[in-house]
């Protein structure tokens, strides 16, 4: 196996689920973990060989979307990890799938939304009454993990980007 193609279909992958896992338990993304979808990005860049113009255009979206999510950061909309998370993602698919994954993320965070306020307003089930994380998803005055939404929808978008086809080799 490649190193694009493990990178690809096993690495990304991974991490967002685990991005999505972890923002759920305790609302937080890790910057580790964001550090480690830099470097996959550019081992696998290189792997699949991503021209010079093409590594700028990936920069260039990965930098758009770090500067409107650090925005919506400092406003109190969203977290850290989140606009972490979203700008990572964005490095990884360029402008080529970038309005995809944000209508997706967005169509996403709102059913999240809308599910956890459903849900906030149901007592929390006996058996989660003694799991933090459950209690914390359960607080109407804690936000939502966005980081789920954004995860969910990088693996629907991911097929669909150059850089899964240079990968895969279609």
């Amino acid at each position: 196996m490649s190193v694009s193609l493990f990178l690809i279909i096993v690495v990304f992958p991974a991490a967002m689920a685990y991005a999505a896992a972890s923002d759920m338990v305790s609302m937080t993304i890790s910057n580790r973990l964001c550090l480690v979808l830099v470097a996959g990005f550019a081992l696998c860049a290189a792997s699949v060989g991503l021209s010079w113009t093409q590594l700028g255009w990936h920069l260039a979206a990965g930098f758009l979307v770090l500067s409107v999510t650090f925005g919506f950061f400092a406003a109190g909309w969203i977290g850290g990890g989140d606009a972490k998370l979203a700008a990572v993602t964005a490095l990884w698919f360029g402008f080529d799938q970038l309005l995809p994954y944000v209508f997706i993320s967005a169509v996403a965070g709102g059913a999240l939304t809308l599910a956890l306020l459903s849900l906030r307003k149901l007592p929390l089930p006996r058996p989660a009454l003694g799991w933090g994380w459950a209690q914390r998803l359960h607080d109407k005055d804690e936000g939502v993990p966005y980081g789920i939404a954004l995860a969910f929808a990088a693996l629907v978008v991911l097929p669909e980007t150059a850089i899964w086809r240079a990968a895969i080799g279609s």
